[in-house]
């Protein structure tokens, strides 16, 4: 079944990553791991962590300022600026409204949105979809994360996994009759909400001296569970995007998935008998950014010269929520 082009397209790339690089090795020195046990079963190396000085908003900037110069726009050109996020800057106002501010991009609407790992996908569907009400002609769409500031360093299953960065895409209108969004998938399922989730901080459990006592304030996971939804859902929503759009896999360049867990992409790349070669894989570098994951992978994949002006690409997100996304895409 063919569907209706969307006819918006990156217009420019730009990531960050902290400086600080912490390797396996580095959780030898105080956890009860090794190299080759995180490997085995993430496929992580490294990953950054921030800083002194660095936290989302300052990883958030660089990125939108890298990807407003490769789009040849200024900060002026913008009409709106959309960030995915699960670590913003503050609890209120928006990571996206300081955003704003620190781009010097006038009044223009600026928004959170909180979507966990499936973020930045949700983000660009809700800005092609403004941008085709006619009122938004360049959105910046940004996902970005400080995931180290929720990461209990005592709990070996999920702070071997997690990493900091940014990855930033401006979105404007497509110079062809071939680029654009032609198919997009969003979903949820609450009933799976604490099998990934942050106990207190919010409403539901105000800070407290018991909390930070409990380490309430650090990311929880049912790791199985996770395993098994991230695999038949990566599946699930890539497949159903080719079937939708009548493509194979012989017809994509490269599918962008969250990198969640280098096992889970690799075990799902292979039920859909995609080759690894067209599926992008930064996890050994930059562990699981959450909703920077994909920008990451994309603008690492289009420097590369994997996926170019006019190929098929799709990205797909799937965690806390538990939510998924997808997005196929002619670049």
């Amino acid at each position: 079944m063919k569907k209706q082009r969307l006819p918006f397209v990156i217009q420019g790339l730009g990531t960050a990553l902290p400086h600080r690089v912490m390797t396996n090795a580095d959780f030898e020195k105080f956890l009860d791991t090794s190299d080759e046990w995180i490997q085995t079963r993430t496929g992580i190396r490294e990953r950054r962590i921030c800083g002194e000085g660095e936290n989302t908003l300052t990883l958030a900037l660089t990125a939108s300022k890298i990807a407003l110069e490769k789009a040849k726009l200024t900060p002026a050109d913008l009409d709106l600026i959309i960030v995915a996020t699960s670590t913003p800057y503050t609890p209120i106002p928006a990571t996206a409204c300081f955003l704003q501010r620190e781009l010097g991009c006038g009044h223009i609407p600026a928004f959170d949105l909180s979507a966990a790992c499936s973020g930045f996908v949700y983000g660009y569907v809700c800005a092609v979809h403004l941008m085709a009400s006619g009122q938004y002609r360049h959105v910046l769409v940004v996902g970005a994360e400080a995931m180290s500031t929720i990461t209990d360093f005592q709990d070996r299953g999920i702070c071997i996994l997690l990493g900091d960065g940014a990855g930033a895409a401006v979105l404007g209108p497509a110079d062809d009759d071939i680029g654009g969004v032609y198919d997009h998938l969003l979903g949820a399922n609450g009933g799976g909400a604490e099998l990934i989730w942050v106990p207190a901080g919010g409403s539901r459990e105000p800070a407290s001296a018991r909390t930070v006592e409990q380490r309430l304030h650090y990311l929880k996971m049912q790791g199985r569970e996770v395993y098994k939804f991230a695999v038949s859902k990566m599946q699930e929503v890539i497949q159903g995007a080719m079937t939708r759009v009548g493509l194979t896999a012989d017809d994509l360049a490269m599918v962008i998935p969250h990198q969640s867990n280098a096992r889970i992409i690799e075990s799902a790349a292979h039920k859909l008998k995609i080759p690894i070669e067209k599926v992008a894989l930064n996890i050994d570098r930059c562990g699981n950014t959450s909703a920077a994951s994909i920008p990451l992978a994309l603008e690492e994949v289009v420097n590369q010269g994997r996926a170019r002006k006019g190929d098929w690409v799709i990205l797909a997100g799937f965690g806390g929520g538990l939510t998924w996304a997808s997005a196929l895409l002619r670049l």
